[in-house]
């Protein structure tokens, strides 16, 4: 079994980190409404706003802020600021001895994969792929998407349920959910944040990848053994896609389903998570159960 860092309960310290790109006290203040309507207290390090060109900070000061969070027994849950890229610069430098002790809640997308595939498979211990505070903005917030954050952070049983999709596989399975971007997955192959899918569901989303890259990258994990012995798969969205003057000639959907198509487990297409407006939250390193019917798939987290 996995280990489940301490749901939130009003009142609860919480703080934001920038492990990527940059990230200004505007773009924050909307999730700082949030959180506080919520009945948390946010914590707003003193790195948070440093700036290096496209980093929230030099990598030893990004690393100095989250390390800071990482220790602090007051603090509940750590909410990534947004993506980018800077992650993977940083994890091999964090101490992890306080928060495994301790664990709190590390929450964010996309870049924060790396995040998620290092704790979930080290650590064994859950994480939340979620929408992040720079997507709480009047211009892109989702209430459904927020909604659904609160939910898995306090702590509520929640089940989705999502409208077939032809290239859906029927089945059910209950298993540990891991996954997030494809692109940081395939780019933490063989390090020592390298996911572990066997027995697994797992979940793959991504943004602004030329398609015959996306071929190349769900080549490498079937080449790695990562999909041959998974438990199940969910596919998110497949965000603006881009292709080369002469065509690829498929959707990375229908690539993504090449790839899958002889394997007999449960296959998932359509999940509303990733970069997309709506990014309904996920417990990752929890055990789900996916159920892919004809008519409509689930997936429920206790």
């Amino acid at each position: 079994m996995s280990i489940s860092p301490p749901f939130l309960k009003p009142g609860d310290k919480i703080a934001m980190t920038a492990t990527a790109r940059k990230v200004s006290r505007e773009e924050m203040q909307p999730a700082i409404d949030i959180f506080q309507s919520w009945g948390l207290t946010v914590f707003l390090p003193d790195e948070l706003f440093e700036s290096e060109n496209q980093f929230a900070g030099n990598d030893e000061t990004r690393t100095k802020n989250l390390q800071k969070l990482l220790d602090d027994e007051t603090i509940k849950a750590v909410f990534c600021a947004r993506g980018g890229y800077g992650s993977v610069r940083i994890i091999d430098q964090l101490n992890f001895s306080l928060f495994t002790s301790k664990p709190k809640w590390i929450v964010g997308y996309s870049d924060i994969t790396v995040l998620h595939n290092h704790i979930n498979k080290n650590l064994n211990i859950q994480t939340l792929h979620a929408t992040m505070p720079i997507n709480m903005q009047l211009h892109n917030a989702d209430e459904e998407s927020i909604s659904s954050l609160n939910k898995l952070l306090f702590g509520e049983s929640i089940s989705y349920q999502i409208a077939s999709h032809p290239f859906n596989k029927k089945g059910e399975v209950k298993a540990k959910l891991v996954g997030g971007n494809l692109s940081v997955i395939y780019s933490l192959l063989g390090s020592n944040s390298d996911i572990d899918t066997t027995g697994k569901i797992l979940f793959l989303e991504d943004l602004d990848e030329y398609l015959y890259h996306i071929d190349r990258m769900m080549m490498n994990l079937k080449r790695n053994g990562k999909l041959q012995n998974l438990a199940g798969i969910v596919i998110g969205g497949m965000s603006d896609m881009k292709d080369n003057a002469i065509p690829f000639g498929k959707t990375a959907e229908e690539i993504i389903f090449s790839h899958l198509k002889d394997f007999n487990y449960p296959i998932c297409f359509g999940f509303p998570a990733g970069h997309e407006k709506k990014n309904l939250a996920l417990k990752l390193g929890s055990e789900v159960l996916l159920k892919v019917e004809n008519a409509f798939s689930q997936l429920s987290f206790q």
